[in-house]
């Protein structure tokens, strides 16, 4: 690294930094005016707004927009470079263009390293704050709303159903609890009610009768009530919005692994954000060399031009992104292949793009 390098590195880092700031401030802006009756119908005060939400919405949202922040980024301290013909004159002085582009990676591995560390840890931790600010402060608990026949496998051999089941008192009713080995029955259990003891962390049977089945050998009894202890607490059977934001890249593993041996449906959206917070910090450095390459060229345009250029990439990207998400959660298509054909697509225009370049 020599002193341009250093003065490239210096630039790409506060021109981020700079900009950063900037959009998160009018982001909040616009939460805010979005969200400032809420605040007031439910008399939160702005101590609790501050630390409660917001300490958990500027991660989120910055996380969110972090390869598009340095991307634009990018494309202004470089076409500005550019104008000033400083970079003719660095290759000029016979620099190849590979060489010149040092800073970029170093810059693009960087930031990528730092995106990737924080929406392992750092963002899902931060959304936790938020998303239980919204359910317990602004979405209260009444707005759950009553399941009707919900089934869940809770382990290899045994599946549960409610025939509905109310969130908001932990109850339910015409539940039936059946194990099956080898594609045989061997127990079923069925209960009038059952209600969630918090006391004792056991569900409680109303009216019980059970079938044991080894072949043709029967046994039969009924209960007037009774306690089952299972792996299924009132927590599992609630469905929390973006629930997989809100989770550490291990727990959101586990939970994925849990929730696939209950056979659960809608697991490509966990998936899709299982393989997302990896593939993010892989574009910090594909769009990191896409704005270098561009706006490394001076043209007639000037910083307006590649500004544009810029916005038109950008927003194609998101779209891109959108989409492939879209097909993943409802039309099964693959998350890993959802969540990487924008990065394969721009990988394949920062290729064309730099051997296209000047070198």
């Amino acid at each position: 690294m020599t002193k341009i390098d250093w003065y490239i590195l210096r630039k790409l880092i506060g021109t981020f930094i700079y900009s950063l700031m900037i959009l998160l401030v009018i982001s909040v802006v616009i939460d805010i005016t979005e969200k400032i009756d809420d605040f007031i119908k439910y008399h939160i005060s702005l101590h609790d707004v501050i630390v409660d939400y917001y300490f958990g919405f500027i991660p989120h949202i910055a996380a969110l927009l972090f390869p598009l922040f340095i991307f634009i980024s990018v494309i202004f301290f470089t076409s500005k470079m550019a104008y000033r013909s400083e970079i003719i004159a660095i290759l000029s002085a016979g620099v190849s263009f590979r060489r010149f582009l040092r800073p970029y990676w170093v810059g693009a591995f960087l930031f990528g390293g730092i995106l990737w560390l924080a929406n392992y840890w750092v963002v899902p931790n931060a959304n936790r704050i938020r998303t239980t600010f919204e359910n317990t402060r602004i979405h209260t608990p009444d707005n759950e709303q009553s399941q009707y026949d919900r089934t869940s496998r809770i382990d290899s051999f045994t599946y549960v159903t409610f025939g509905t089941y109310d969130p908001n008192y932990k109850s339910g009713s015409n539940f039936t609890m059946e194990k099956v080995d080898k594609q045989l029955m061997t127990v079923k259990l069925r209960a009038d009610r059952i209600t969630w003891d918090s006391t004792k962390k056991v569900w409680r049977l109303d009216y019980v009768s059970v079938r044991h089945m080894d072949g043709l050998k029967e046994k039969w009894y009924s209960r007037q009530d009774s306690m089952l202890k299972i792996a299924l607490n009132p927590k599992d059977l609630l469905e929390v919005k973006n629930l997989q934001e809100a989770m550490t890249t291990p727990d959101l593993r586990k939970y994925i692994k849990r929730e696939a041996i209950r056979g659960s449906e809608g697991l490509n959206t966990y998936w899709v954000e299982y393989y997302r917070r990896t593939a993010a910090a892989a574009a910090v450095v594909i769009l990191t060399l896409i704005g270098g390459i561009i706006a490394a060229k001076k043209v007639r345009g000037g910083s307006g031009l590649h500004l544009a250029v810029g916005i038109v990439i950008s927003a194609s990207y998101i779209i891109l992104m959108q989409f492939t998400t879209v097909f993943s959660t409802k039309a099964d298509l693959n998350p890993l292949v959802a969540v990487w054909i924008p990065n394969v697509l721009f990988g394949g225009l920062a290729l064309y793009l730099y051997r296209r370049a000047p070198k």
